[in-house]
């Protein structure tokens, strides 16, 4: 018999994945706590709404969990426990009635809840189709957005509660210490004091470069060779066609002097143009509750509290239909036993900050 040669087979070597960097829990500049959230639904929710719920954690990015799995048997207690030790502050929690859509606001562990009927909205997806150059580069939700709110300019306690509430939900800025090249996105309220009404927006911002024709910025970005064959000089490329039809028209309000480099373009001590580019998800809001507790507790303010009866009663039982779910969710539990405590560890295992 014809022996076997031993064979020299390479051995395997398995590489230590690089672990992501852990996220810190207080901004070493500001010194505060930086707020962290949770985006899940209460009850079915259709397609559009299912797609609504991960634009709104791509916004919150990030500082949430992008990929947090949910199971039908978890309650809002469920959520409460695993929050605590990963230091999540806020809940944003959206539910579908037979009417409309609502999106619950929370701060944990102890309130308040604002509770907003979803009067319309549009998807991420939707509003890139609309654009002729839709724009989401690879760094766009490395950083937190800005948030900024126009129109709460009453003394009222429901416009007070929901300023704070929408200011605490994103991290705190130092004016005099912030990195210019981290504010690339903004998201935008605007409160109107005769609808009531509040205009949802997300934005990116991106900055040009004033007196720069495109031509000239899109060579020194891309670092591409442009055609030059139907050219008889090198000058006809930069004043071809014009020079002030190839650049966009400046705002003297919309201009900003740099304090810093901003990729190759936009250099320190220069005027540059801010650009915003809507990016989505957009929302139209309407205030209909507040409580003081999480998603239970006083009523602080209800929209429907000096219409008429048929109106407020419709209203809380809405709600009710989406707060008796959690109950339910909670009775079946108990009546789990030993299984509830084991999903209790599946649930902290599946639900992650990014």
């Amino acid at each position: 018999m014809r022996k076997k040669k031993n064979t020299f087979r390479r051995p395997v070597i398995i590489k230590n994945q690089k672990q992501p960097e852990a996220q810190l829990s207080v901004d070493p500049i500001t010194g505060k706590k930086i707020p962290k959230s949770f985006v899940f639904s209460r009850g079915k929710l259709p397609v559009p709404l299912k797609q609504l719920q991960m634009d709104l954690r791509k916004l919150m990015l990030p500082y949430t969990a992008l990929s947090l799995k949910e199971k039908k048997r978890n309650n809002l207690r469920d959520f409460l426990n695993v929050a605590g030790p990963m230091g999540v502050t806020h809940f944003l929690i959206l539910s579908k009635t037979a009417a409309s859509p609502y999106l619950r606001v929370a701060t944990t562990p102890q309130g308040p809840t604002l509770t907003f009927k979803i009067q319309e909205y549009a998807l991420a997806a939707d509003i890139a189709k609309s654009q002729l150059h839709p724009r989401c580069p690879k760094d766009l939700f490395k950083n937190s957005a800005l948030i900024v709110l126009s129109g709460f300019v009453s003394g009222d306690l429901h416009l007070r509660l929901t300023t704070n509430m929408f200011q605490n939900i994103f991290p705190t800025i130092d004016v005099k210490t912030v990195k210019l090249t981290s504010c690339q996105r903004i998201v935008l309220l605007n409160y109107n004091k005769d609808t009531k009404l509040i205009d949802f927006r997300h934005y990116s911002i991106r900055l040009q470069p004033i007196g720069v024709s495109r031509r000239i910025r899109k060579l020194v970005q891309s670092h591409q060779v442009p055609d030059l064959k139907n050219l008889q000089d090198v000058s006809d490329f930069v004043t071809k066609a014009g020079y002030g039809s190839e650049s966009e028209a400046d705002e003297e309000a919309a201009t900003v002097t740099l304090s810093s480099d901003i990729g190759r373009v936009n250099r320190a001590s220069t005027k540059s143009a801010v650009r915003l580019q809507e990016i989505g998800p957009r929302m139209t809001l309407q205030l209909v509750r507040i409580e003081k507790g999480l998603c239970s507790g006083e009523v602080l303010f209800s929209e429907f509290a000096s219409g008429k009866a048929g109106d407020k009663e419709n209203s809380d039982d809405k709600m009710q239909d989406d707060n008796n779910e959690d109950s339910e969710g909670g009775d079946d539990d108990d009546q789990d036993g030993e299984d509830s405590e084991g999903g209790d560890d599946d649930d902290q295992d599946d639900e992650e900050l990014d």
